[in-house]
């Protein structure tokens, strides 16, 4: 392995050191996922689909079922694999954080519905049509000074 003399000067005094290049690994490819972030409010979602591996949804590194125990919310996260017919085909790793939970539902939905056009460009057209490859970009307006919230005033008295 190569050595590098590095010189170092620090106030007025040169010190000399020998260090060791630290080795370049060639890059490997062992597993093959396509990564995509979905959003809603102030939810994000990071979502890893892979087609190798345990078949199943894991949000947070537990299954969905348990971190979305709604049935209303795990059928906003299937939503996309149902009408691409791809159910068990995949495995789905999500780190989602911040926001509500239907919030994050959404959020992972538009995540899984990106990373699914990654791993197969026919989806897109589908996907599009229903909605689910568009951000909903409505947030809450912030609250503004002199006010209780964002637009409501203070109660208004005669006397």
């Amino acid at each position: 392995m190569p050595q590098v003399k590095k010189t170092v000067i620090k106030k007025r005094a040169a010190i000399t050191r020998t260090e060791k290049m630290p080795e370049e690994k060639p890059l490997e490819k062992t597993e093959h996922y396509f990564e995509a972030l979905g959003r809603r409010k102030t939810s994000a979602a990071r979502i890893r689909i892979s087609a190798k591996g345990e078949k199943g949804i894991f949000v947070n590194d537990k299954p969905y079922q348990v971190y979305f125990p709604s049935l209303e919310l795990q059928e906003i996260i299937l939503s996309p694999l149902k009408m691409m017919s791809c159910l068990d085909s995949f495995m789905i790793l999500v780190k989602v954080s911040g926001g509500g939970m239907h919030s994050q539902a959404e959020a992972v939905r538009h995540g899984i519905a990106r990373a699914l056009v990654l791993s197969n460009a026919d989806f897109r057209k589908r996907l599009k049509k229903a909605g689910y490859l568009t951000r909903d970009s409505r947030m809450r307006e912030r609250k503004k000074f002199g006010l209780k919230r964002a637009r409501r005033a203070p109660q208004w008295r005669k006397r």
